[in-house]
Protein backbone atom coordinates (compact mmCIF):
# COMPACT_ATOMS: atom_id res chain seq x y z
CA UNK A 1 0.00 0.00 0.00
CA UNK A 2 1.35 3.50 -1.02
CA UNK A 3 0.31 6.73 1.23
CA UNK A 4 -0.33 9.79 -0.41
CA UNK A 5 1.63 12.65 0.73
CA UNK A 6 1.13 16.28 1.71
CA UNK A 7 3.09 19.32 3.15
CA UNK A 8 1.44 20.05 6.04
CA UNK A 9 4.30 22.73 7.66
CA UNK A 10 6.96 25.28 6.00
CA UNK A 11 9.88 27.32 7.75
CA UNK A 12 12.62 29.80 5.76
CA UNK A 13 15.44 32.13 6.69
CA UNK A 14 16.38 33.51 3.65
CA UNK A 15 17.80 36.87 1.86
CA UNK A 16 14.37 38.50 1.60
CA UNK A 17 12.79 37.26 4.92
CA UNK A 18 13.20 35.20 7.91
CA UNK A 19 9.56 33.75 8.54
CA UNK A 20 7.55 32.66 5.28
CA UNK A 21 5.37 35.48 5.49
CA UNK A 22 7.59 37.83 5.03
CA UNK A 23 9.65 35.87 2.39
CA UNK A 24 6.41 34.94 0.37
CA UNK A 25 5.28 39.03 0.39
CA UNK A 26 9.42 39.95 -0.62
CA UNK A 27 9.01 37.43 -3.93
CA UNK A 28 6.07 38.39 -5.17
CA UNK A 29 6.60 41.94 -4.70
CA UNK A 30 10.15 41.60 -6.71
CA UNK A 31 12.33 42.52 -4.08
CA UNK A 32 16.18 41.78 -4.05
CA UNK A 33 18.22 40.68 -1.40
CA UNK A 34 21.41 40.60 -2.70
CA UNK A 35 23.48 43.66 -1.46
CA UNK A 36 27.16 44.70 -0.98
CA UNK A 37 28.78 41.96 1.05
CA UNK A 38 29.01 42.97 4.98
CA UNK A 39 31.79 41.78 7.26
CA UNK A 40 34.74 40.76 5.42
CA UNK A 41 35.89 44.59 5.08
CA UNK A 42 39.47 43.36 5.94
CA UNK A 43 40.15 41.17 2.85
CA UNK A 44 40.76 41.55 -0.54
CA UNK A 45 37.61 39.58 -1.97
CA UNK A 46 37.33 39.06 -5.56
CA UNK A 47 33.27 39.74 -5.46
CA UNK A 48 31.34 42.61 -4.51
CA UNK A 49 28.09 41.44 -3.61
CA UNK A 50 25.74 38.43 -1.41
CA UNK A 51 22.52 37.39 -0.59
CA UNK A 52 23.12 37.48 3.22
CA UNK A 53 19.98 36.67 5.88
CA UNK A 54 19.07 39.83 7.56
CA UNK A 55 17.99 41.06 10.93
CA UNK A 56 18.16 37.24 11.67
CA UNK A 57 16.95 36.60 15.76
CA UNK A 58 17.39 32.71 16.25
CA UNK A 59 15.63 33.45 19.92
CA UNK A 60 12.63 34.37 18.41
CA UNK A 61 12.41 31.23 16.80
CA UNK A 62 12.90 29.20 20.29
CA UNK A 63 16.82 28.65 19.55
CA UNK A 64 18.23 29.35 23.35
CA UNK A 65 21.36 30.92 23.61
CA UNK A 66 23.27 27.81 24.22
CA UNK A 67 21.75 26.74 20.90
CA UNK A 68 23.31 29.69 19.46
CA UNK A 69 26.36 29.28 21.23
CA UNK A 70 27.81 25.75 20.46
CA UNK A 71 26.43 25.42 16.74
CA UNK A 72 27.86 26.43 13.56
CA UNK A 73 25.77 28.79 11.49
CA UNK A 74 24.07 25.91 8.97
CA UNK A 75 22.92 24.67 12.01
CA UNK A 76 21.35 27.57 13.92
CA UNK A 77 19.53 28.72 10.13
CA UNK A 78 18.54 25.16 10.08
CA UNK A 79 16.90 24.68 13.84
CA UNK A 80 14.98 28.05 13.12
CA UNK A 81 13.28 26.76 9.89
CA UNK A 82 12.49 23.76 11.24
CA UNK A 83 11.38 25.25 14.78
CA UNK A 84 8.65 27.60 12.33
CA UNK A 85 7.75 24.47 10.25
CA UNK A 86 6.57 22.05 13.31
CA UNK A 87 4.62 24.55 14.75
CA UNK A 88 3.36 25.67 11.22
CA UNK A 89 2.36 21.79 11.22
CA UNK A 90 0.66 21.59 15.12
CA UNK A 91 3.06 18.06 14.61
CA UNK A 92 4.12 17.35 18.32
CA UNK A 93 6.36 14.76 19.12
CA UNK A 94 4.66 12.14 21.48
CA UNK A 95 1.34 13.53 21.26
CA UNK A 96 0.12 13.30 17.87
CA UNK A 97 2.55 11.50 16.07
CA UNK A 98 5.12 8.51 17.44
CA UNK A 99 8.44 9.50 18.38
CA UNK A 100 9.33 6.31 15.89
CA UNK A 101 6.94 7.58 13.34
CA UNK A 102 8.57 11.09 12.91
CA UNK A 103 12.05 11.15 11.06
CA UNK A 104 14.26 14.27 9.91
CA UNK A 105 16.16 14.80 6.71
CA UNK A 106 17.83 17.76 6.56
CA UNK A 107 20.99 18.50 4.52
CA UNK A 108 23.91 20.65 3.31
CA UNK A 109 26.26 20.99 0.68
CA UNK A 110 29.00 22.18 2.71
CA UNK A 111 28.50 21.74 6.13
CA UNK A 112 29.88 24.10 8.96
CA UNK A 113 32.45 25.98 7.30
CA UNK A 114 32.57 28.90 9.26
CA UNK A 115 33.37 26.57 12.40
CA UNK A 116 36.15 25.08 10.07
CA UNK A 117 37.53 28.51 9.26
CA UNK A 118 37.74 29.64 12.93
CA UNK A 119 38.95 26.92 14.39
CA UNK A 120 41.99 26.08 11.16
CA UNK A 121 43.16 29.94 12.03
CA UNK A 122 43.44 28.51 16.08
CA UNK A 123 45.30 25.66 15.15
CA UNK A 124 47.59 28.11 13.30
CA UNK A 125 47.97 31.10 15.24
CA UNK A 126 47.95 29.43 18.85
CA UNK A 127 48.31 25.53 18.13
CA UNK A 128 46.21 22.76 18.57
CA UNK A 129 45.16 22.84 22.25
CA UNK A 130 43.24 25.78 21.23
CA UNK A 131 40.69 24.02 19.14
CA UNK A 132 37.39 24.13 20.36
CA UNK A 133 36.07 19.96 22.01
CA UNK A 134 32.76 21.07 19.91
CA UNK A 135 35.02 21.70 16.36
CA UNK A 136 33.55 18.18 15.42
CA UNK A 137 30.44 18.67 16.11
CA UNK A 138 29.71 21.96 15.01
CA UNK A 139 31.27 21.51 11.27
CA UNK A 140 29.85 17.75 10.29
CA UNK A 141 27.67 17.92 7.90
CA UNK A 142 25.22 15.91 9.15
CA UNK A 143 24.61 17.87 12.64
CA UNK A 144 21.44 20.64 11.22
CA UNK A 145 19.85 16.52 11.71
CA UNK A 146 20.74 15.28 14.48
CA UNK A 147 20.07 18.58 17.01
CA UNK A 148 16.50 19.09 14.75
CA UNK A 149 16.13 15.93 15.41
CA UNK A 150 17.05 16.06 19.15
CA UNK A 151 14.70 19.29 19.32
CA UNK A 152 11.09 17.76 18.18
CA UNK A 153 12.02 13.98 19.52
CA UNK A 154 12.31 12.33 16.26
CA UNK A 155 13.43 8.54 16.75
CA UNK A 156 12.73 7.75 13.26
CA UNK A 157 14.37 7.74 9.98
CA UNK A 158 17.55 10.08 9.53
CA UNK A 159 18.70 10.94 6.61
CA UNK A 160 20.84 13.86 6.00
CA UNK A 161 21.49 14.69 2.33
CA UNK A 162 24.20 15.71 0.80
CA UNK A 163 24.30 16.80 -3.27
CA UNK A 164 25.46 20.22 -3.52
CA UNK A 165 23.38 22.64 -4.86
CA UNK A 166 20.57 20.09 -5.52
CA UNK A 167 20.33 19.03 -1.50
CA UNK A 168 17.00 20.37 -0.63
CA UNK A 169 15.51 19.48 -3.29
CA UNK A 170 17.11 15.68 -2.97
CA UNK A 171 16.17 15.66 0.73
CA UNK A 172 12.21 16.16 0.08
CA UNK A 173 12.08 13.84 -2.67
CA UNK A 174 14.05 11.33 -0.27
CA UNK A 175 11.35 12.07 2.57
CA UNK A 176 8.23 11.73 0.28
CA UNK A 177 9.31 8.56 -0.97
CA UNK A 178 10.09 7.36 2.69
CA UNK A 179 6.53 8.73 3.53
CA UNK A 180 4.58 7.32 0.71
CA UNK A 181 6.24 3.84 0.76
CA UNK A 182 5.33 3.71 4.73
CA UNK A 183 8.76 4.20 5.74
CA UNK A 184 7.25 6.86 8.53
CA UNK A 185 4.23 8.94 9.14
CA UNK A 186 6.06 12.71 9.31
CA UNK A 187 9.24 13.61 8.15
CA UNK A 188 11.32 17.38 8.64
CA UNK A 189 12.72 17.85 5.21
CA UNK A 190 14.49 20.27 3.86
CA UNK A 191 18.67 22.10 3.16
CA UNK A 192 20.75 24.76 4.81
CA UNK A 193 23.66 26.48 4.24
CA UNK A 194 25.87 29.39 5.44
CA UNK A 195 29.24 29.47 3.94
CA UNK A 196 29.28 33.25 3.14
CA UNK A 197 32.97 33.60 3.78
CA UNK A 198 36.21 34.59 2.36
CA UNK A 199 37.34 30.59 2.20
CA UNK A 200 33.72 29.83 -0.01
CA UNK A 201 33.90 33.18 -1.98
CA UNK A 202 37.54 32.67 -2.96
CA UNK A 203 37.49 29.50 -3.92
CA UNK A 204 34.42 29.89 -6.07
CA UNK A 205 35.18 32.73 -7.55
CA UNK A 206 38.28 31.27 -8.51
CA UNK A 207 36.68 29.00 -9.93
CA UNK A 208 35.00 31.51 -12.44
CA UNK A 209 31.95 30.66 -11.21
CA UNK A 210 30.35 34.05 -9.46
CA UNK A 211 29.56 36.57 -10.98
CA UNK A 212 31.44 39.91 -11.11
CA UNK A 213 28.94 42.29 -11.30
CA UNK A 214 29.09 45.61 -8.62
CA UNK A 215 25.86 46.68 -8.83
CA UNK A 216 23.39 43.98 -6.81
CA UNK A 217 20.17 44.42 -9.18
CA UNK A 218 22.55 43.31 -12.12
CA UNK A 219 24.58 40.31 -10.34
CA UNK A 220 22.24 37.75 -10.35
CA UNK A 221 20.23 37.95 -13.34
CA UNK A 222 18.67 34.53 -14.62
CA UNK A 223 17.97 34.01 -18.38
CA UNK A 224 19.61 37.61 -19.02
CA UNK A 225 21.91 37.88 -22.42
CA UNK A 226 24.34 39.66 -19.94
CA UNK A 227 24.57 36.73 -16.79
CA UNK A 228 28.00 36.07 -16.01
CA UNK A 229 27.78 33.69 -12.68
CA UNK A 230 25.96 33.10 -9.96
CA UNK A 231 26.16 35.16 -6.60
CA UNK A 232 25.88 33.51 -3.12
CA UNK A 233 23.22 33.14 -1.05
CA UNK A 234 22.48 31.72 2.46
CA UNK A 235 19.17 30.92 4.30
CA UNK A 236 17.34 27.28 5.47
CA UNK A 237 14.17 25.90 4.12
CA UNK A 238 12.33 22.93 5.81
CA UNK A 239 9.04 21.26 5.11
CA UNK A 240 6.61 18.99 7.30
CA UNK A 241 6.17 16.06 4.76
CA UNK A 242 3.35 14.51 5.90
CA UNK A 243 1.36 11.25 4.73
CA UNK A 244 -2.96 12.18 4.08
CA UNK A 245 -3.93 9.89 6.44
CA UNK A 246 -1.89 11.06 9.42
CA UNK A 247 -2.78 15.38 8.40
CA UNK A 248 -6.10 14.27 7.85
CA UNK A 249 -6.18 12.14 11.20
CA UNK A 250 -5.38 15.34 12.77
CA UNK A 251 -7.25 17.85 11.34
CA UNK A 252 -4.14 19.43 10.02
CA UNK A 253 -4.36 22.59 7.47
CA UNK A 254 -2.66 21.04 3.79
CA UNK A 255 -0.81 23.24 1.63
CA UNK A 256 -0.06 21.00 -1.34
CA UNK A 257 0.21 17.39 -2.32
CA UNK A 258 3.23 16.09 -3.10
CA UNK A 259 3.07 14.04 -6.08
CA UNK A 260 5.93 13.53 -8.17
CA UNK A 261 10.06 13.22 -7.60
CA UNK A 262 12.74 12.74 -10.04
CA UNK A 263 16.36 12.09 -9.78
CA UNK A 264 19.45 11.66 -12.26
CA UNK A 265 23.22 12.38 -12.76
CA UNK A 266 24.82 14.39 -15.62
CA UNK A 267 27.86 11.74 -14.95
CA UNK A 268 29.63 14.35 -17.06
CA UNK A 269 32.05 17.15 -15.27
CA UNK A 270 32.59 18.24 -11.48
CA UNK A 271 30.83 21.84 -12.22
CA UNK A 272 29.50 21.87 -15.65
CA UNK A 273 26.38 20.40 -16.79
CA UNK A 274 25.63 18.51 -19.59
CA UNK A 275 25.54 20.75 -21.91
CA UNK A 276 23.04 18.43 -24.24
CA UNK A 277 20.40 18.34 -21.26
CA UNK A 278 19.53 14.94 -21.61
CA UNK A 279 20.34 13.21 -18.05
CA UNK A 280 18.68 16.68 -16.34
CA UNK A 281 15.33 16.24 -18.37
CA UNK A 282 15.03 13.03 -17.63
CA UNK A 283 14.64 14.12 -14.05
CA UNK A 284 12.26 16.68 -14.79
CA UNK A 285 10.16 13.81 -16.77
CA UNK A 286 10.33 11.41 -14.44
CA UNK A 287 8.72 13.81 -11.37
CA UNK A 288 5.84 15.19 -14.01
CA UNK A 289 5.28 11.60 -15.37
CA UNK A 290 4.95 10.53 -11.47
CA UNK A 291 2.46 13.58 -10.97
CA UNK A 292 0.37 12.44 -13.97
CA UNK A 293 1.12 15.49 -15.78
CA UNK A 294 -1.61 16.31 -18.40
CA UNK A 295 -0.39 18.97 -21.09
CA UNK A 296 -3.51 19.77 -21.82
CA UNK A 297 -5.43 19.94 -18.30
CA UNK A 298 -2.73 21.48 -15.78
CA UNK A 299 -1.40 24.40 -15.30
CA UNK A 300 1.97 24.21 -14.66
CA UNK A 301 4.60 26.34 -13.14
CA UNK A 302 8.63 25.35 -13.09
CA UNK A 303 10.37 27.16 -10.00
CA UNK A 304 14.02 26.58 -12.30
CA UNK A 305 17.15 26.05 -11.10
CA UNK A 306 18.19 29.56 -13.10
CA UNK A 307 21.73 30.30 -11.13
CA UNK A 308 22.71 33.13 -13.86
CA UNK A 309 25.26 31.18 -15.18
CA UNK A 310 26.01 30.78 -18.83
CA UNK A 311 26.03 27.07 -19.02
CA UNK A 312 23.23 26.44 -16.61
CA UNK A 313 20.31 28.94 -17.68
CA UNK A 314 20.86 27.39 -21.38
CA UNK A 315 21.11 23.92 -20.59
CA UNK A 316 17.78 23.90 -18.44
CA UNK A 317 16.32 25.71 -21.19
CA UNK A 318 17.03 22.73 -23.30
CA UNK A 319 16.16 20.00 -20.37
CA UNK A 320 12.67 21.48 -19.78
CA UNK A 321 12.20 21.69 -23.19
CA UNK A 322 13.18 17.62 -23.86
CA UNK A 323 11.34 16.66 -20.58
CA UNK A 324 7.74 17.81 -22.05
CA UNK A 325 8.03 18.71 -25.50
CA UNK A 326 8.52 22.35 -27.20
CA UNK A 327 4.56 22.79 -27.38
CA UNK A 328 4.16 22.42 -23.44
CA UNK A 329 7.16 23.74 -22.58
CA UNK A 330 6.19 27.07 -23.89
CA UNK A 331 2.70 26.78 -21.88
CA UNK A 332 4.54 26.84 -18.69
CA UNK A 333 5.01 29.52 -16.26
CA UNK A 334 8.91 29.49 -15.45
CA UNK A 335 10.68 31.76 -12.66
CA UNK A 336 13.95 31.84 -11.08
CA UNK A 337 13.80 33.05 -7.61
CA UNK A 338 17.55 33.07 -7.35
CA UNK A 339 17.22 35.82 -8.93
CA UNK A 340 16.07 37.80 -5.71
CA UNK A 341 17.79 35.39 -2.70
CA UNK A 342 20.97 34.65 -5.08
CA UNK A 343 22.29 30.94 -4.64
CA UNK A 344 21.49 29.12 -1.00
CA UNK A 345 23.68 25.82 -2.20
CA UNK A 346 22.68 23.37 -0.07
CA UNK A 347 19.09 25.52 0.97
CA UNK A 348 18.51 26.44 -2.26
CA UNK A 349 16.20 23.58 -3.17
CA UNK A 350 14.29 23.50 0.25
CA UNK A 351 13.52 27.36 -0.69
CA UNK A 352 12.39 27.01 -4.13
CA UNK A 353 10.18 24.29 -3.36
CA UNK A 354 8.71 26.39 -0.67
CA UNK A 355 8.14 29.08 -3.38
CA UNK A 356 6.65 26.38 -5.85
CA UNK A 357 4.38 25.40 -2.91
CA UNK A 358 3.51 28.74 -2.13
CA UNK A 359 2.34 29.10 -5.97
CA UNK A 360 0.41 26.67 -6.50
CA UNK A 361 -1.26 27.05 -3.08
CA UNK A 362 -2.35 31.25 -3.52
CA UNK A 363 -2.04 31.27 -7.70
CA UNK A 364 0.41 33.89 -7.38
CA UNK A 365 3.75 33.17 -9.88
CA UNK A 366 6.68 34.81 -8.72
CA UNK A 367 8.96 36.63 -11.00
CA UNK A 368 12.77 36.84 -12.31
CA UNK A 369 13.79 39.87 -11.74
CA UNK A 370 16.44 41.92 -13.49
CA UNK A 371 15.53 39.93 -16.45
CA UNK A 372 15.45 43.19 -18.95
CA UNK A 373 17.41 41.29 -21.96
CA UNK A 374 16.77 37.58 -22.38
CA UNK A 375 18.88 35.57 -24.07
CA UNK A 376 17.58 34.10 -27.42
CA UNK A 377 18.79 30.75 -26.40
CA UNK A 378 16.49 30.82 -23.40
CA UNK A 379 13.18 31.83 -25.07
CA UNK A 380 10.56 30.06 -22.58
CA UNK A 381 8.43 32.37 -20.47
CA UNK A 382 10.25 33.12 -17.32
CA UNK A 383 7.73 35.65 -15.97
CA UNK A 384 10.14 38.91 -16.04
CA UNK A 385 9.98 41.79 -13.59
CA UNK A 386 6.79 41.21 -12.72
CA UNK A 387 4.46 38.63 -10.52
CA UNK A 388 1.38 37.48 -11.93
CA UNK A 389 -1.93 35.60 -10.99
CA UNK A 390 -2.50 32.25 -12.46
CA UNK A 391 -4.71 29.11 -11.29
CA UNK A 392 -1.24 27.03 -11.21
CA UNK A 393 -2.87 23.49 -10.70
CA UNK A 394 0.87 21.46 -10.77
CA UNK A 395 4.24 23.13 -10.13
CA UNK A 396 8.04 21.74 -10.66
CA UNK A 397 11.07 22.44 -8.71
CA UNK A 398 14.57 21.92 -10.09
CA UNK A 399 17.77 21.65 -8.94
CA UNK A 400 21.09 21.21 -10.50
CA UNK A 401 24.09 20.43 -8.35
CA UNK A 402 27.82 20.40 -8.78
CA UNK A 403 28.94 16.51 -9.67
CA UNK A 404 26.18 16.53 -11.93
CA UNK A 405 22.76 16.03 -8.97
CA UNK A 406 19.85 16.71 -10.70
CA UNK A 407 16.68 16.53 -8.95
CA UNK A 408 12.77 17.68 -9.11
CA UNK A 409 9.98 17.29 -7.29
CA UNK A 410 6.47 17.91 -8.00
CA UNK A 411 3.57 19.51 -6.02
CA UNK A 412 0.10 19.82 -6.84
CA UNK A 413 -3.05 22.21 -5.54
CA UNK A 414 -4.52 20.31 -2.52
CA UNK A 415 -8.52 20.78 -2.98
CA UNK A 416 -10.67 19.85 -0.29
Amino acid sequence: MENRVVITGLGVVSPVGNNVTDFWNSLCEGKCGIDLIKGFEEYELPVSVAGQVKDFNPEADGLERNDIRRNDMFCIFAMAAANQAMADSGLKSGENIAPERLGVYIGSGIGGMDTFVNETAKLLNEGVRRISPLFVPMMIGNIASGNVAIKHNAQGVCLPVVTACATGTTAVGEAYRAVKHGYADAIIAGGTEASINPLAIGGFANAKALSRAEDPKKASIPFNLNRNGFVMGEGAGVLIIESLESAQKRGAKIYAEVVGYGNSCDAHHVTAPNPDGIPASRAIKQSLDEAQFDAEKDLLYINAHGTSTPLNDKTETTAIKLAMGEEAARKAMISSTKSMTGHMLGATGAVELIAATLTVKNGIVTPTIGLDEPDPECDLDYTPNVARKADITLAISNSLGFGGHNSCVAVRKWVE
